[in-house]
């Protein structure tokens, strides 16, 4: 009795050290977030272990490893790591089903526990695009889809059209069969224009367990629309006898080819001379009788359209070569006699001094020569004036002087008139001329 007695108290007195010894520790654990088909690793630790066995359990409550023994027949765990303060464990090709909670149990008196959630990420899918056939004709209506499933959780879905998101779209999410992962769309409604034929519409996918690399799939917009017609002439200012190339730029989907040309409603009426290339309307030399309007027609599957250019034909400038004055100022000085009057004399000089001027900017005559044949002309004038007055004033003198001769010896007037009248008896011998 003395024995059995004193056995109990030992046996109790060994239970309080380890239940003194045991107050602090405590395992730890933490949470474990693993992609579909990655490794996850499951790690025990515990700052103050006096050699007491650690244990890691699965969701199901089956011991995987015990210490370094492994307990569970399951070729994806193995051991990391184990000794008496961490126990690691790891699980590969990590499944949808393994997720759960985990635990880890410290055999003290009494066992303590700590959990670990193992969450497993959906992949989801790469996407498709649905809803486009081609062609579209232009300012039709189109509904694109993208889906994507076996995403957990669920995916997110954006539109972006040439690199600018599309905000206005619709979005709907479904569970999946398996009640884990879920099956994402989102629709897309535009009507489209000429504008968007090549346009890339790309659909992208984000999740996290992409690791920041989203999965996109695009499709590049095929859009038919009728034909947009601009004539571009050669040269702005076409002049006669110049040639002018109108160029036909026709653009449309299908491509609009050939053209046709037609001029004020009609054929081309100089098919010699008006030479049609392509897009391209070849007029050699232009006249005065190539006015009109000239209109350029293309035509596709799609439709017709059309663009008018009218044209003006200018005259050639005229300039007046400096060499055509020479000529004229010579004939006037040529022609001027004594008699000439100062008329002609100032519509020379001011011609000859216009002239330069009309020719600003060319080649001008030479100005010693018009200013040798201007002062010729002026001194000659001027010399014929002098001439003519003296003249005029030598015969004016004799005549006064002859009708005075009968005053000379008369002692009064009476006297004076009888010997006028008695000297003009004799007219014969005081004749006057006058030239």
């Amino acid at each position: 009795m003395i024995w059995k007695r004193s056995a109990v108290l030992r046996f109790y007195s060994v239970c309080g050290l380890l239940l003194q010894g045991s107050q602090g520790q405590f395992p730890l654990t933490q949470n474990v977030t693993v992609v579909e088909g990655g490794t996850a690793i499951l790690t025990c630790r515990v700052e103050q272990n006096d050699n007491t066995s650690l244990q890691w359990s699965n969701p199901a409550q089956q011991t995987l490893y015990f210490d370094d023994k492994k307990a569970l027949r399951d070729n994806r765990i193995e051991l990391v790591r184990a000794s008496w303060h961490e126990l690691s464990i790891s699980v590969s090709d990590v499944s949808l089903s393994d997720e759960g909670q985990y635990t880890c149990s410290l055999f003290t008196m009494p066992v303590k526990t700590s959990k670990a959630y193992l969450t497993v990420l959906g992949v989801p899918e790469k996407p498709q695009i649905s809803g486009f056939s081609s062609p579209v004709m232009e300012g039709d209506l189109m509904q694109l889809t993208c889906k994507t499933s076996g995403s957990k959780p669920a995916a997110d879905i954006r539109w972006f059209k040439n690199d600018k998101e599309i905000k206005d779209v619709k979005y709907l999410k479904e569970e999946d069969a398996n009640r884990k992962t879920f099956t994402v769309s989102s629709t897309l409604d535009f009507r489209v224009d000429r504008s968007d034929d090549g346009v890339a519409i790309v659909c992208r996918v984000d999740h996290e367990s992409l690791n920041a690399t989203p999965q996109v799939a695009m499709q590049v917009l095929e859009i038919h629309y009728t034909p947009s017609v601009k004539i571009i002439p050669s040269t702005p200012f076409p002049q006669e006898g110049q040639p002018l190339i109108l160029t036909c730029e026709s653009k449309g989907k299908p491509l609009p080819e050939p053209v046709l040309w037609t001029k004020d409603g009609g054929e081309l009426p100089d098919p010699d001379r008006m030479v049609v290339s392509g897009r391209e309307l070849n007029i050699l030399f232009l006249n005065k009788t190539d006015n009109g309007t000239y209109r350029c027609e293309a035509t596709n599957t799609i439709g017709q359209s059309s663009a008018e250019y009218v044209l003006i034909v200018h005259d050639v400038p005229n300039t007046l070569l400096p060499t055509t004055i020479i000529p004229s100022l010579t004939t006037a000085t040529v022609t001027t006699s004594v008699a000439i009057t100062t008329s002609p004399t100032t519509s020379a000089t001011t011609s000859s001094i216009r002239d330069p001027n009309a020719l600003a900017g060319q080649p001008g005559p030479d100005h010693a020569l018009i200013g040798g044949i201007v002062a010729v002309v002026v001194f000659v004038t001027l010399c014929s004036i002098f001439l003519l007055g003296r003249y005029l004033a030598r015969h004016k003198g004799t005549y006064l002087t002859n009708e005075a001769k009968g005053a000379e010896d008369a002692p009064d007037a009476d006297t004076a008139i009888i010997n006028a009248e008695g000297s003009q008896v004799n007219a014969e011998e005081k004749k006057e001329y006058f030239i």
